[in-house]
């Protein structure tokens, strides 16, 4: 029985792999062939550094990025959630100017 073994795929970067020891979805980043590293970001968003020898050491096979996968909607989920959070902290800071507008009202 013949393995999908890393040495047969040489990293590239944007490509989709899976561990198939690990079980685990990823694309590369990145490749630095000076230092010999190269970024890979996995599926729930994790990014690792491995070295070459690693990669070769992985049980590896190719596949179509993952259904469902979109780099640009990750960035613009994260965006929204940023952007939700900071009007939440807005209004809370609203709330509390009208409290004390409503207490200084009062004192009058």
């Amino acid at each position: 029985m013949a393995f999908a073994v890393s040495r047969d795929y040489e990293p590239v970067p944007g490509q989709w792999y899976e561990n198939l020891e690990e079980e685990e979805q990823f694309r590369v980043l990145s490749v630095d062939e000076d230092s010999e590293l190269l970024e890979i970001e996995y599926l729930d968003g994790d990014i690792e550094e491995i070295d070459l020898e690693t990669w070769h050491e992985m049980d590896l096979e190719k596949i179509q990025e993952p259904e469902g996968w979109s780099e640009s909607d990750d960035e613009d989920d994260a965006d929204e959630d940023d952007w939700d959070e900071d009007e939440d902290d807005d209004d809370e800071d609203d709330d509390e100017e009208e409290d004390d507008a409503d207490e200084q009202r009062e004192e009058y």
